[in-house]
């Protein structure tokens, strides 16, 4: 009886650790998508530990980029489809998805840190898509609530109250890395004269295209002449050097 008490008892504590670890892990922002690696960095606006990066979904609807991240990393909470605008809950990170009003194939995702958040969103603007339970979260600690930001798409009606938004600087990219495209590029020959650039057949680095005309082998030969070539060997001399013979004497120097 005792023995299965304190199996009990430590599975309990191990259920415990774990679900702290879990919690720990979601605050940092450790179990959210990697958007930062998918998508190009657009804007950053940073003021302390009130961040908000905005990237760029090219050619995605708002559902299509929240499936997206869904699927990589599920969230704590999403708001319901929306084709507008939609948020997504990852700890204390808040993304929020925005139909571009320049550009409306694509979709601006906004990660905003929980401070930004508090310091620049209205209470009453995210309960349309958050539940009071996180609002509560968000805002009872910090008795905000009470900007009237309501995204990037909209910065220029409901401007932050605190930051302003920039081009991403060398070090913004740095924290966050824009996005990186795999492109396919071709090897050239230099010094061809018949206007074929290519490396060998069908621009092959491992299949040489032969010439009749020129012969396709190279050779490196000893320079026979003095002519001082890049492989020329040096001149042998084929005089002996002149040596002197001489004598001399020792003596020993006499004591006083």
């Amino acid at each position: 009886m005792k023995g299965w008490q304190g199996r009990s008892l430590l599975s309990l504590k191990i259920a415990l650790v774990l679900s702290l670890v879990m919690s720990l892990l979601s605050g940092c922002g450790i179990g959210s998508p990697n958007v930062k690696e998918t998508y190009p960095l657009e804007s950053v606006n940073r003021d302390g530990s009130a961040t908000s990066y905005v990237y760029r979904a090219a050619d995605k609807t708002v559902p299509e980029v929240a499936k997206e991240l869904t699927d990589e990393k599920k969230p704590d909470q999403v708001s319901k489809e929306d084709t507008e605008r939609m948020f997504l809950v990852y700890g204390k990170e808040y993304y929020h998805l925005q139909k571009d009003p320049k550009k409306e194939s694509d979709t601006l995702i906004e990660v905003d840190s929980q401070q930004y958040v508090q310091k620049n969103y209205d209470s009453s603007f995210l309960k349309g898509y958050l539940t009071a339970v996180v609002i509560g979260q968000i805002f009872d600690s910090f008795g905000g609530g009470m900007g009237g930001y309501r995204g990037y798409s909209s910065r220029d009606i409901y401007q932050p109250k605190q930051g302003t938004y920039h081009a991403p600087t060398t070090n913004d990219k740095k924290i966050a890395p824009p996005l990186t495209v795999e492109k396919k590029g071709s090897i050239f020959r230099r010094g061809t004269n018949n206007g074929d650039s290519s490396v060998g057949s069908g621009g092959s680095i491992f299949d040489r295209k032969t010439d009749s005309s020129k012969s396709s082998k190279g050779s490196i030969s000893r320079g026979k002449g003095s002519s001082g070539g890049l492989f020329d060997s040096p001149k042998k001399s084929y005089t002996k050097p002149k040596t002197r013979v001489g004598s001399g004497k020792i003596t020993r120097r006499s004591r006083r």
